[in-house]
C-alpha cells in the first residue's frame, strides 16, 4: 500500500507515518519549502537510511500550487491520501483569518478538484475538527450534529467538511471526514495550551522557569491521545465504504484539571506557580464540545485506549527528558 500525507511534519502526520510504516506502507509526504528546517517530529525516520528514500519520501509542495500538487499525485499514485495540511491554531485564526481560510478551505477544495479528475483516485481522509460544531445545542455531538462554528478556523473546517460530503455524493469518491476532538502528545506545538502546561510543569521542576501564565482555566475540552486518533483515521480508510466519523473520548476535562494533573506528575503544588492573565482570554469560546464516537466504535471497531492521566504523564515526562538536556539557568 502507498499513502500520501499532506502536513506530514505535524503532530498527526508524524504519528500516522509511524503507524503506516509499521503496517508495511510506502509513505510519501508533502512539505512546504519553508518547512525544510522543521522536521523534528520526523527526524528519527528521516535519519534512518533504511527508511528515507526507500519507504519514506518527502516532496516539496504548497497546497496553493495546484500544478505541483497534481504532478505529485500522478507520480506517486497513492492508494490512500491523508489530508492534514493547513493553519491549525484556533486562537491564531482570529488574527490571520484570510490565510486560515485559504489554507484550510480552499486548499481542500483544490485537492478535491484534482481527485475528481484522476483515473484512479485514492481514498481520502480529511481531518475535520470538533470546532465546526461551535456552540452546539446537542451534547454530546455526533456526525449528524449541525455545524455552527464560532471562529475562523472552525468555519474553514466546516466548509472543507461540507465539500468533502458534496464531492463524495456527487462524484462517487471514497472520501471520509474525521471530526477530530482535541488530541495531544509530546509533539504538540508549544503554542497550544496543553503543551504549554506540560512544558511549564517540567521546566519549573527543573528550575528553568518560575511560573505558568494562563487565561481561562475553566474552559473544557474533550482531550485524547494523538496515537489513538491516527489509528482511527487509518481504520476509516480500510473500511469497505466511506463515511463520516467522530473521534473523541466522550469525556470533558477543564484546563484547570489539566494543570493539576501536569503538576502532580512532578510533585508540585500548582497553586504556587499558576498566574492568570486576562489578555490570554479567547473570544467566542466554544462550549460543551464533547464527542460521541459510538459510530466509529460500531463500524470501525475504534475506541480510545488511553485516558487523560496517562496522556498528561506521557507529555510531562517527555518534556522533562528534553529539558533536562539543557543547562540550568543561573
Amino acid at each position: 500500500m502507498r499513502a500520501l500525507i499532506t502536513g506530514i511534519t505535524g503532530q498527526d502526520g508524524s504519528y500516522l507515518t509511524e503507524l503506516l510504516l509499521a503496517h508495511g506502507y510506502e509513505v510519501h509526504g508533502l512539505v512546504r519549502r519553508t518547512s525544510t528546517l522543521e522536521r523534528s517530529r520526523l527526524q528519527h525516520l528521516y535519519a534512518d537510511p533504511d527508511l528515507y528514500n526507500r519507504r519514506l519520501f518527502l516532496h516539496y509542495c504548497d497546497l496553493e500550487d495546484t500544478t505541483t500538487l497534481r504532478r505529485i499525485l500522478l507520480r506517486v499514485a497513492p492508494d490512500e491520501l491523508y489530508h492534514f495540511a493547513g493553519q491549525s491554531h484556533v486562537g491564531l485564526s482570529f488574527e490571520i483569518a484570510e490565510s486560515t481560510v485559504e489554507s484550510i478551505a480552499m486548499g481542500t477544495l483544490r485537492l478535491l478538484e484534482i481527485l475528481r479528475d484522476l483515473a484512479a483516485p485514492p481514498r481520502l481522509f480529511h481531518a475535520a475538527s470538533s470546532e465546526v460544531f461551535g456552540r452546539p445545542l446537542q451534547v454530546p455531538q455526533t456526525e449528524l450534529t449541525p455545524m455552527a462554528p464560532v471562529n475562523p478556523y472552525g468555519a474553514a473546517k466546516a466548509f472543507a467538511a461540507q465539500m468533502v460530503r458534496i464531492y463524495r455524493e456527487k462524484h462517487g469518491l471514497f472520501l471520509v471526514n474525521g471530526f477530530l476532538y482535541n488530541h495531544e502528545s509530546p509533539r504538540r506545538g508549544e503554542n497550544f495550551v496543553t503543551r504549554k502546561i506540560c512544558r511549564a510543569a517540567a521546566a519549573i521542576h527543573l528550575g528553568q522557569q518560575d511560573q505558568l501564565t494562563l487565561g481561562d482555566t475553566s474552559a473544557q475540552r474533550d482531550w485524547g491521545d494523538a496515537r489513538d486518533y491516527v489509528r482511527g483515521m487509518w481504520l476509516s480508510l480500510r473500511h469497505e465504504t466511506p463515511g463520516d466519523y467522530v473521534f473523541a473520548t466522550g469525556r470533558l476535562h477543564s484546563v484547570q484539571q489539566f494543570v493539576e494533573a501536569a503538576f502532580a506528575v512532578v510533585g508540585l503544588d500548582w497553586r504556587q506557580y499558576l498566574r492568570r492573565d486576562e489578555r490570554l482570554l479567547r473570544g467566542q469560546e466554544p462550549a460543551q464540545l464533547v464527542g460521541d464516537a459510538s459510530l466509529a466504535e460500531q463500524v470501525l471497531g475504534w475506541k480510545p485506549e488511553r485516558d487523560l492521566s496517562s496522556l498528561v504523564r506521557w507529555m510531562v515526562e517527555a518534556d522533562l527528558a528534553e529539558l533536562a538536556k539543557r543547562p540550568l539557568r543561573r
